[in-house]
């Protein structure tokens, strides 16, 4: 479902039992010249109350309070006598909508009545002027964007001016708003909503959101502070609406509705919550470029259920800086199935019409052209609509300012240019944030700032074809005009003449008076013979500001362009003259980067001989020094190599220099030759420098890397019993090349892991196996095997002592021609379990749960399988001893 949004004005009435009916209000005033007495001015009040069609007389007032309050003391006019001025109402008119376009289904009830409260009054004459006001509560329940709006009312006020700087403005007429509130948009669609003003003093609008305000209590009755009705209403300034998460009185709708600060205009995407929003627009009356009145006016926008596909425009577009426009239409229905678009330019020929929902046209000249559009929706609807297009390219706003001390006005000039039209209309910001009158609405306008400090200052132009644009720039108000000196200590040769420099706005004065010419420029000449200091006084509309330029005098100058010196090639040196000249010549150029400074960098590729020649204007010096470019030594290394772990390789290096160096040293031996032996036990890179003391100063260095392969742990088993003529497989490990020696007994004595049998002729055999890889490295270890005559058993040592000597301490089962252990456990004379394993080699150390036990006799029991899969169990006792 779609929905609508209705705009009109919603006022709450006396009581809470009213407040539904209640559609809004706002006050106005126009001045009708002198009062009946000296010093008073007559003014027409007006105030103007919404309500409901179907509102009873019960609900109508039949008068208004209204307060006067004093601008500077916020207090109610003495005259009143402690009450609101009662106005009695004057007539009424019912307005209501009863065209729709066809394209809005459906078509929502709009009618309320307006009832008019008017007098006349004379106000005495006052500096400050007057802030009039009305209050009621309270407003319907249920407001989307106010918290708690049952218990809240309204205050709707507008002012009149007093005496601003020195200028009477009392005889002012407020903003008189248009009652243009009939207007019908659907939710989540584009709207436009006309809430511009007029003024009969031709004054300039500005248009902006502004909060709403409190006001009226929630009785029912009287006329009290707490009342519906409070008479007088309260004294200024007033609480503002408290508004929900969200929203704000500058962004009453959420973000996508906005007003034209110029035109009044509101527009943008209705929210998509049904229900009503309030709304507050101020209006802001300035009068040569003070701002003299503001007046608001407060409406409840209604978001309600409805469809629109129709054709809805701007109701102008407008561009300045180029023939291209691109439009949409406003309406954002998903009901519409076709456009048809008119760009009202025949030249264009084909161009001049589209059927995209979105196009972009060139206009082939600049004027004012009609654009026309045309949508069809599913259900058959049909709806156009025009707008003016104004294309006037060429639009450029600028403007200069001029000025620089804080003390005196800056002016600041229009320099706007327009191809066509002209610029008719300009709105100054000086950026002055400590008062609120520093704007100004002619063209090219002046301003002095209270203090010194940097402003923004804005400027908005319009041109009579309807552009307008915005341009700001940055004004510095400084403490004292702006004086610039390039210089303030300079020198120069006693038959030589000077121009000095002064860069700033104002009338120079320029001291001494010795040897000088033309003292009021701000570029003299002088000609001291002397060393003098010069004194300028830059006076900018009585801003005054001094500054001083020393002028140093040399009769004559010398150079020294510095000792001999030697260089590596392709290295650069910074060449260092002493001299106070002013101006150098270095020839010959070869290698410098620049020759017309002091302090050249010199790469020369050779010895070279430079000379320097240094002028402090007619005064000159000569001087030369020498550049010896020596080579650059030389190292080399040798080549990368690799060794085994524990190995060694020699290197071999070759240098041509005057001494070398190898590090790091630690791992060399001979390190004083160019052939050391290196001994790493790890992967190092070793640095060969070579050194030339005579010509090059600077190292030359090489890397030679010894990679060193990790090392080999082989690893043959730990030594091990069998039983005669039963297998025993051997499994090597630490590299990927074995070789096992004596072959007796041995299934294969070329791989890692070769099986072993040897017959009762044999006690015991130690093995030795050699384990390398593919590059050559290589390790050796040695196992074990000794033979028992018996069959496959399970020995177990009747006692043993874990007092941790190193001998005897563990009791564990010694496996003869067994394949693995199945378990070894130990109990205690009480049956408890104390030890418990299936690994073999594992064995008890005495101790329980960390606890040794004491001496006695313990119960064990063990069970492995033999080679043959023979299952075998040994139980027995075995004597701890402490």
């Amino acid at each position: 479902m779609k929905k609508f949004l209705t705009l009109f004005l919603c006022l709450t009435i006396s009581a809470v039992t009213y407040s539904a009916h209640l559609k809004g209000g706002w006050v106005y005033y126009e001045s009708l010249g002198d009062g009946a007495t000296a010093g008073t001015t007559k003014y027409r009040i007006t105030v103007k109350q919404y309500l409901e069609c179907n509102s009873n007389n019960m609900q109508i007032d039949q008068e208004v309070f209204l307060g006067i309050y004093d601008g500077a003391t916020n207090q109610l006019l003495p005259s009143l006598n402690g009450q609101g001025l009662t106005i009695n109402r004057t007539g009424f008119e019912i307005i209501s909508k009863s065209s729709f376009n066809p394209c809005i289904s459906p078509a929502p009830v709009i009618c309320y009545r307006i009832d008019s409260y008017e007098t006349t009054m004379d106000l005495p004459t006052n500096n400050a002027g007057y802030t009039l006001a009305v209050q009621r509560c309270c407003r319907i329940a249920g407001i989307i964007n106010v918290s708690n709006s049952s218990n809240i009312g309204i205050t709707y006020t507008t002012t009149i001016p007093g005496t601003i700087n020195g200028t009477s403005f009392q005889r002012n007429s407020s903003a008189i708003f248009a009652q243009k509130d009939t207007v019908v948009v659907c939710y989540n669609g584009n709207f436009t909503f006309d809430f511009s003003a007029t003024d009969a003093d031709k004054d300039s609008l500005t248009y902006s959101f502004c909060n709403g305000l409190i006001g009226g209590g929630s009785g029912n009755t009287g006329t009290g502070p707490n009342s519906a009705r409070p008479n007088p209403p309260a004294n200024p300034p007033y609480v503002l609406t408290p508004y929900n998460s969200g929203y704000t009185g500058s962004s009453p709708m959420g973000s996508s509705v906005v007003i034209n600060n110029l035109t009044g205009l509101i527009s943008g995407t209705a929210p998509g919550i049904t229900g009503q929003y309030i709304v507050a627009v101020c209006a802001s009356e300035f009068r040569n470029g003070i701002m003299i009145g503001t007046t608001r006016k407060e409406i409840h926008i209604t978001v309600a259920n409805c469809s629109l596909a129709g054709a809805q425009l701007q109701p102008t577009y407008t561009t300045c800086d180029g023939f291209t426009m691109s439009f949409q239409n406003e309406s954002t229905s998903p009901l519409i199935s076709s456009y048809a678009w008119s760009f009202g330019d025949p030249a264009s020929g084909i161009n001049n019409s589209s059927t995209s929902p979105t196009p972009s046209h060139t206009y082939t000249d600049s004027g004012v052209f009609v654009l026309k559009l045309k949508v069809a929706s599913s259900g058959g609807c049909n709806d156009s609509t025009t707008a003016l297009v104004r294309v006037y390219p060429g639009f450029v706003p600028d403007f200069s300012i001029a000025g620089s001390c804080f003390q005196t006005p800056f002016q600041f000039t229009d320099r706007t240019t327009t191809r066509y039209g002209v610029v008719d209309s300009w709105r100054w910001d000086f950026g002055e944030t400590t008062v609120a009158d520093d704007t100004s609405r002619i063209r090219n306008p002046s301003y002095q700032y209270p203090t010194p400090g940097n402003r923004s200052v804005r400027m908005i132009v319009t041109n009579s074809k309807g552009c307008i644009d915005t341009i700001t720039k940055t004004v510095v108000a400084n403490n004292l005009p702006s004086l610039n000196l390039p210089f303030k200590d300079t020198l120069i040769c006693s038959i030589d003449t000077l121009p000095l420099v002064a860069n700033g706005n104002g009338f120079y004065t320029w001291s001494p008076s010795y040897n000088i010419i033309n003292p009021n420029s701000p570029t003299p000449l002088v000609y001291p013979k002397r060393t003098t200091t010069y004194l300028v006084t830059l006076n900018e509309s009585g801003c005054i500001k001094t500054d001083s330029i020393k002028v140093n005098v040399l009769d004559f100058i010398t150079v020294d362009a510095g000792a001999d010196t030697s260089i590596c090639r392709t290295d650069s040196i910074v060449l260092k003259p002493t001299s106070a000249a002013l101006q150098y010549l270095w020839t010959p150029s070869t290698g410098l980067n620049n020759p017309n400074i002091k302090t050249p960098v010199a790469r020369p590729l050779s010895s070279t001989k430079y000379f320097v020649t240094a002028n402090l204007g007619k005064c000159q010096d000569r001087d030369s020094l020498s550049v010896v470019v020596t080579p650059y030594p030389q190292a080399y290394a040798g080549t990368d190599t690799s060794i085994c772990f524990s190995d060694f390789s020699q290197l071999n290096g070759t240098v041509t220099g005057s001494s070398f160096t190898w590090t790091p040293a630690n791992t060399l031996q001979n390190v004083n030759t160019l052939s050391p032996v290196a001994r790493p036990t790890f992967t190092t890179s070793y640095i060969l420098v070579a050194y030339d003391t005579i010509g090059c100063p600077k190292p030359a260095r090489d890397t030679v890397i010894v990679n060193v392969n990790p090392r080999i742990l082989a690893f043959a088993g730990n030594d091990t019993t069998i039983v005669a003529n039963q297998p025993l497989q051997l499994n090597a490990t630490g590299g990927t090349v074995y070789a096992w020696s004596p072959s007796s007994g041995l299934s294969n004595p070329a791989i890692a892991n070769p099986v072993v049998v040897l017959g009762t002729s044999t006690d015991s055999i130690t093995y030795r196996v050699r384990v390398s890889v593919p590059i050559g490295c290589a390790a050796f270890d040695d196992i074990t095997v000794r033979v028992f005559k018996t069959g496959p058993d399970i020995l177990v040592p009747s006692a043993f002592t874990p007092n941790r000597d190193g001998r005897n301490d563990i009791l564990k089962p010694i496996l003869i021609g067994m394949k693995g252990l199945n378990y070894f456990r130990v109990y205690n004379r009480w049956g408890k379990m104390v030890f418990n394993t299936a690994e073999n080699g594992k064995g008890w150390d005495g101790r329980f749960g960390g606890i040794d036990q004491g001496s006695g006799t313990f119960v064990y029991t063990a069970e492995g399988d033999d080679y043959l899969g023979k299952r075998i169990f040994r139980k027995g006792t075995v004597v701890l001893i402490r």
